[in-house]
């Protein structure tokens, strides 16, 4: 490392070399990190055995592993590979980089490479990850995208994987609704996977941010993309799941959420689909349900950013006082029947039940009929025509 660079700038370097050694979440090197700072731990693991064999935990087996992958690294080209597609290397300590990402420890990105011009922090701290089964049913995809675009009009941030499925819904729905998104990689920001989404991921680097911890060229695994999860839900205020069956890796999320203390949340589906299952038991434990972006953003959001209070419909018997309901409810469903009938069924005096025959009679909910009284034809107790009625 050339040491008549600046101090950030040899910091940089090293970093960007130590995100080509160490595996995404590798504790471990992130200890060795924070311990020795990463220009002397790439200095010592690309000199001589005895000071890197002097770091807490290292053996000759790790230690061959990593100094083959550190020999080999050069941070420069790196470097210049990600500006020369419009992207940049975000560290620990720039102005950039999104403090809650801290909260992971030692597991945190050694630094994130990213492609987009807009604010990586500033848009972080309003941000919402959706994620959810790649092999989603139409359902699924529906909820993804209508979540997506009622979050982004609210101007939340909404961040995904760009994965298939939940994923891909998720920021398209933000991108329809002119909103933000973000898509955090398991692989390098210059490496459009999977396949199918090199345009989608494409719109998310010029409308917004893609990001990840691998450097450019690097492929994902298996490994890599469980690992990127624990990303997704520091980096956000909340994860919601859309769909995921019991062995899913958006479960991973919402378990990471959760152990961060972020907001985790559910979308219920259909008791009987096995894409639904591990979202529901997601929700007989802290998971909270949601069905919009109003509750969402509830739950979420600052004070005041209330979903509005549902009921069901209203229906014309909801204007009749308690005394006229009970007169209502004493006129037989058919037949006439007189008002002293009506008095005794209603617990009320003849006087009294006349009264509310007569209101109820202007309301059309009673017709009289000679001295007797009975239901508007067609109508019933609610108010509502019956079905079939004219």
């Amino acid at each position: 490392m050339n040491a008549r660079l600046p101090d950030g700038e040899r910091e940089r370097l090293a970093r960007a070399a130590l995100s080509r050694v160490f595996e995404p979440g590798d504790e471990r090197g992130g200890r060795w990190i924070r311990e020795a700072g990463p220009v002397e731990l790439i200095r010592r693991l690309t000199g001589p055995d005895g000071p890197a064999r002097a770091l807490e935990g290292m053996t000759a087996t790790r230690l061959a592993g990593y100094r083959l992958r550190a020999v080999s690294a050069d941070p420069g080209r790196d470097l210049a590979s990600v500006a020369a597609i419009g992207g940049r290397f975000v560290c620990p300590g720039d102005r950039e980089w999104p403090s809650q990402l801290d909260d992971l420890g030692d597991a945190r990105p050694i630094g994130l490479w990213v492609r987009g011009r807009s604010d990586l922090r500033l848009w972080a701290l309003r941000s919402v990850a959706l994620v959810g089964a790649r092999a989603c049913t139409p359902y699924g995809a529906h909820m993804a995208g209508t979540l997506a675009a009622g979050l982004a009009e609210r101007g939340w941030v909404v961040v995904s994987g760009a994965a298939f499925g939940v994923d891909g819904a998720a920021h398209r729905g933000a991108l329809a609704a002119g909103g933000a998104t973000m898509a955090v990689l398991a692989c390098g920001v210059d490496v459009a996977y999977p396949r199918g989404h090199a345009e989608l991921i494409g719109r998310i680097a010029e409308q917004g941010v893609v990001m990840g911890e691998l450097p450019p060229s690097d492929h994902p695994t298996r490994t890599r993309f469980i690992l990127r999860n624990r990303v997704i839900a520091a980096l956000t205020r909340g994860t919601v799941v859309v769909e995921a069956e019991y062995r899913s890796g958006s479960l991973v999320t919402a378990r990471n959420a959760q152990r961060l203390g972020r907001f985790t949340m559910g979308v219920p589906g259909p008791a009987t689909s096995g894409l639904s299952a591990g979202v529901h038991e997601l929700l007989r434990g802290e998971g909270v349900l949601v069905t919009d972006a109003a509750e969402i953003a509830e739950l979420i959001g600052e004070i005041g950013e209330l979903a509005p209070a549902r009921s069901g419909r209203v229906l014309p018997r909801d204007v009749l006082d308690a005394d006229s309901a009970r007169v209502l409810d004493a006129l037989p469903w058919a037949g006439v029947t007189g008002s002293r009938d009506v008095a005794r069924s209603a617990g009320v005096s003849t006087d009294e039940a006349l009264g509310r025959l007569y209101e109820l009679h202007s309301l059309g909910f009673v017709e009289r009929e000679g001295d007797g009284w009975r239901l508007t034809p067609g109508r019933t107790r609610d108010g509502d025509v019956r079905r079939g009625g004219t």
